[in-house]
């Protein structure tokens, strides 16, 4: 078992190494048809709590990469000969350093897929901005609302009371607001 063990943590991790990284792409694949396509229709706390998640998850996934890679092909340096310890035992530090570095890149890649997840599920159901606001007036009425949609003559608004609809050739003026009175 001892003969063996280094190449099979290496093969291990080698494995390991290659699953992870496909769910990686998997789930990034999916962050990338899923959820809202630009941060900017977040409030600002939120869309920075988006990008802190997606720093945090690169980093996390940086971190993975490199022990996964150390745990399959092993330290990249050379080691002065007087340091050299009997060949078993150099073998059994060594299967004991890949086995903790892989340990490590999996849960570092764990977490970097825990991160993705929360980064995009935050532009789901994180708050959205507000919309700008408009106050029109006509002959008859004063609206304030959200702009929904402006086609075939008429401008709709999202108003407290809901949706309503005004005659674009009927407006009398048309002012941006911060808020809206309350009705």
């Amino acid at each position: 078992m001892r003969r063996t063990e280094l190449a099979r943590v290496r093969a291990a991790a080698t494995q390991w190494r290659n699953g992870l990284a496909g769910l990686l792409i998997a789930l990034v694949g999916f962050s990338l048809i899923k959820g809202r396509s630009d941060i900017t229709e977040l409030t600002p706390a939120a869309a920075a709590i988006v990008g802190v998640l997606l720093l945090l998850a690169l980093l996390a996934g940086a971190a993975a990469a490199l022990y996964l890679l150390r745990a399959s092909n092993g330290r990249p340096a050379v080691v002065p000969v007087a340091a050299l310890a009997p060949l078993p035992i150099a073998e059994h530090r060594e299967a004991q350093a890949a086995a903790r570095a892989l340990r490590r890149g999996i849960g570092l890649s764990l977490a970097c897929a825990a991160l993705l997840v929360a980064a995009v599920a935050s532009t789901w159901y994180g708050p959205a901005r507000n919309r700008p606001k408009v106050e029109i007036t006509t002959d008859s009425r004063t609206v304030c609302g959200s702009v929904l949609r402006i086609e075939s003559g008429r401008m709709t608004l999202q108003t407290q009371a809901g949706e309503i609809s005004v005659e674009l050739n009927k407006l009398t003026s048309v002012e941006a607001v911060d808020s809206c009175p309350a009705n």
